[in-house]
């Protein structure tokens, strides 16, 4: 989840995108193209769940400011574990965020 973080701050697509499952990442996620690109302020780990031995869950809210504009991301982001690595699968974003 750190490194997650770290790399969106870092506008870092190929590390997000190596750890992003198979299944469900996407060609590209085009960071580069915001303009402004957001500026990440901090993020706050609120719950972590283990499913079962190979699935977990994320729950965090991470804040930045896009052209001075404050925003807040609240997500239970699911992971799977995959040959030792854990993945990003996919996550829920809570009603009212962006």
């Amino acid at each position: 989840m750190r490194s997650r973080y770290t790399a969106y701050a870092l506008l870092d697509e190929a590390y997000l995108l190596a750890t992003w499952h198979r299944t469900t990442r996407p060609q590209s996620l085009r960071l580069a193209q915001d303009i402004p690109p957001p500026r990440w302020l901090g993020r706050k780990v609120l719950d972590y769940q283990l499913q079962d031995e190979s699935h977990a869950t994320v729950e965090f809210v991470a804040r930045q400011k896009i052209a001075g504009r404050a925003y807040r991301l609240h997500e239970v982001s699911r992971f799977v574990l995959t040959e030792g690595r854990r993945y990003y699968l996919d996550g829920d974003i809570a009603a009212g965020q962006r």
